[in-house]
């Protein structure tokens, strides 16, 4: 394809069956330069056509003539003898029909001195035909090709977790412009129009719902499955189901942008990332076949050059050929990763390369952001100690001061206000003024009131604060919350104690961490020290940082790699980014909702939602032992039969078994990793 006229670069990516071509062409004269690979092209906007049963493919049909002549030949060398004419013109049939593809990739490769499977494979067999070994030969040729066969059909299941993805949002959708409602094709919708969403449909773009309310099933993009309640303002996704209401949706992505597409380019992405396990495969395998060609050279020549019979030398050094194929080897690795990073991605967890992959697998420490990770990030107020007045009353008045402050806590007793039924609104509010670091002051009612820390009281109590008052300041605190005191001049009329909640799954999530082996978990936080601890015990990390600043965070975690080497860093992706890029697996938080998470991180937790990370661990865990496995298992096979050499036992059924085994066991093996469910 890089030779083609108007073509500047062509890159091939395996494991999603891409291939992007920069340059002017079409898919005419690419599906021709394609064509010794009998490739089938279709452009990236069009309609995927349903893919023929694995049964019917036309790969396949050359397999079952194959079969039938080679049992045909099988039932004339019975009757007539195996060196009779007629089974040797039915062997040969069998193998041409069976081999023609192999043949000319073998040939092709061989008159450039490229050695493969193909190479290796083609060599073996015509050595085989040529030493009389008709049956042996043809044998091997249909073998090869069930291997080949099985291993498309592996590679197709391994895709499919991607595809199902790519299925996930309608192709059309019902817009309204104007007056007029019309469907439309979703390349052909713009920024800013509305889309119609009926109860049971799957959404087709991102947007922000203008008018309706329902309940949104979100688990092709975040992997919950529990529906999610949106109404005016939300924010919402293509590829997500529509489970109730009506809903009129404004699109603010274009389709290659919305989050479903950024999900899919970037897992083929990272399935087109060699995982280090295989760089080193590959690096292996092309200093291994041409090994292998020499051998089998040796072991076919030497021995019949000292005695030895010609034929039956040849013979093992052509089984030497079988058995040599890196078949197994090379697609130990690549199916296993493949197979690992879509069922990331079908559980709401990308994982952004095969080497993140292997590196989550090996993790020692896991450290946490506080706000927003471990806790909601959401100040809710707790307590309410009223000593003076109506609470109501007292909690309105705050409300109405607090209303014209910036403060993050202030929405906090505003919501609480609300959820009363109190109408702070209708409050006036007067000579209302800021008192920098300690809180705020306003005329309400011809009152003055202060809403602030316990040292702005302090300071304007004339006798300070009481003892009773003091001890139950302390023991909130004591409990991790903010407190805020309301008052006059004169008086302290209510305490409200404000604090971030803790996510309902933190403290099991690191109790799965630590039963996974995780040596150590550390919360790192800006808050204070007492706040920190309470939250720091109650989730159950090893260890916890407070005071600290961004820059504290990645100082932070650049002692911990050199103490632990492998640390991986939680966080929500925005504030965190230094820590996150310093870690060797940057985790972020929550990536449906921003894109920064998407970018920065290694692995993006598509949900709000932790209880994610052991099952992203466990499958990490299982790729890298699936993958040392495969490995382990496809070398020690070839040993094995390699020396069957020696006693002279080594023939082409034992060198062809030993190689197709050994690979459809390490594809099942690796097909396991699709099993692996978010407990």
């Amino acid at each position: 394809m890089k030779h083609l006229d108007g073509v500047i670069d062509a890159q091939v990516n395996f494991g999603a069956a891409k291939i992007t071509v920069y340059g002017n062409t079409t898919i005419e004269e690419l599906e021709k330069a394609g064509a010794f690979e009998n490739l089938k092209l279709r452009g990236e906007k069009e309609q995927r056509i349903k893919q023929e049963p694995f049964w019917k493919q036309k790969e396949n049909i050359k397999v079952y003539i194959s079969s039938l002549l080679l049992l045909f030949a099988w039932f004339l060398g019975h009757q007539y003898g195996e060196d009779h004419i007629a089974p040797m013109i039915v062997f040969a049939a069998s193998i041409l029909i069976g081999g023609y593809t192999l043949f000319r990739k073998g040939l092709k490769n061989l008159s450039k001195f490229q050695f493969d499977m193909s190479t290796l494979m083609t060599i073996a067999i015509i050595g085989a035909a040529l030493i009389g070994e008709w049956s042996e030969g043809a044998t091997v040729v249909i073998l090869f090709a069930i291997s080949e066969a099985l291993e498309r059909f592996s590679m197709d299941k391994a895709r499919e977790s991607i595809e199902s993805l790519m299925d996930s949002a309608p192709k059309e959708a019902l817009i309204r412009r104007g007056t007029r409602e019309f469907p439309i094709n979703v390349y052909d919708i713009q920024i800013g129009d509305t889309m119609i969403v009926k109860p049971g449909q799957k959404l087709a773009m991102d947007g922000i719902v203008v008018k309706g309310t329902s309940t949104l099933n979100q688990a092709a993009i975040t992997g919950e499955s529990v529906p999610v309640t949106k109404t005016i303002d939300d924010e919402v996704f293509a590829g997500t189901l529509n489970e109730e209401g009506l809903l009129e949706v404004k699109v603010t992505k274009l389709v290659e942008d919305t989050t479903l597409s950024k999900i899919i380019h970037l897992v083929e992405e990272a399935q087109a990332e060699r995982a280090p396990s295989q760089a080193f495969i590959d690096k292996f395998a092309k200093y291994y076949t041409p090994a292998i060609v020499v051998l089998a050279f040796l072991i076919a020549s030497i021995p019949p050059f000292l005695g030895g019979d010609w034929s039956t030398w040849i013979y093992q050094g052509l089984s030497v050929l079988v058995v040599g194929c890196p078949c197994a080897l090379v697609i130990s690795t690549p199916v296993s990763v493949v197979t690992a990073i879509g069922n990331a991605a079908r559980n709401g967890v990308l994982i952004k390369g095969g080497i993140h992959l292997e590196k989550t697998g090996s993790l020692k420490v896991i450290a946490f952001d506080k706000t927003g990770t471990l806790t909601k990030g959401i100040p809710v107020v707790t307590d309410i100690v009223t000593f003076d007045g109506n609470e109501n009353e007292v909690l309105a008045i705050t409300a109405a001061i607090e209303k014209g402050s910036q403060h993050p806590l202030a929405s906090a007793i505003m919501k609480k206000a609300e959820a009363n039924g109190l109408n702070f609104n209708d409050i006036a509010v007067e000579e209302l003024q800021s008192l920098t670091g300690k809180g705020i002051k306003a005329r309400v009612k011809n009152e003055m009131y202060y809403v602030g820390s316990p040292n702005l009281f302090k300071e304007i109590l004339p006798d300070g604060i009481d003892n009773t008052i003091t001890e139950k300041i302390s023991t909130l605190q004591t409990q991790g919350k903010t407190v805020m005191i309301i008052g006059t001049e004169n008086k302290i009329l209510c305490l409200i104690a404000v604090a971030d909640q803790i996510r309902e799954t933190s403290k099991e999530v690191i109790y799965k961490l630590h039963q996974l082996g995780i040596k150590k978990t550390v919360m790192l936080t800006g808050d204070n020290k007492r706040t920190a601890n309470v939250i720091g015990k109650e989730v159950g990390v090893s260890e916890i940082k407070a005071d600290l600043l961004p820059e504290d965070k990645l100082t932070f975690i650049k002692e911990l790699r050199e103490n632990y080497q492998s640390v991986a860093m939680v966080g929500d992706g925005i504030n965190d980014a230094p820590a996150l890029a310093a870690s060797t697996v940057g985790v972020a938080m929550g990536g449906a909702g921003t894109d920064t998470a998407l970018e920065t991180a290694d692995i993006a937790l598509m949900s709000d939602d932790l209880s994610k990370l052991p099952f992203t661990m466990n499958l990490s865990r299982k790729a890298l032992g699936t993958i040392k496995q495969n490995i382990a298992f496809s070398l020690v096979v070839k040993a094995l039969a390699l020396l069957l050499v020696v006693p002279g036992w080594l023939t082409l059924w034992i060198a062809i078994f030993a190689d197709m085994g050994a690979t459809l066991i390490v594809t099942l093996n690796s097909l396991r990793l699709l099993k692996v469910k978010d407990q």
